[in-house]
């Protein structure tokens, strides 16, 4: 996937886990709220992923 590809996951993951998170807030369902916790931070980590891509390709471009 490039790097538009996962930043795009990431954020489809972070607001989903927020969704997660604020239903299980509003339920008082732990679980549901750590679930949503950790996708937040699963699309965290992909949109990190597809900005080291973009700085990755402009050291390459450079070269």
């Amino acid at each position: 996937m490039g790097s538009t590809g996962d930043k795009i996951s990431g954020l489809a993951n972070k607001a989903a886990g927020n969704i997660k998170q604020a239903a299980g807030k509003a339920t008082g369902s732990r679980k549901l709220q750590a679930e949503g916790k950790a996708q937040e931070l699963k699309g965290d980590a992909q949109q990190m992923k597809g900005k080291a891509k973009d700085a990755v390709k402009k050291v390459v471009d450079r070269a």
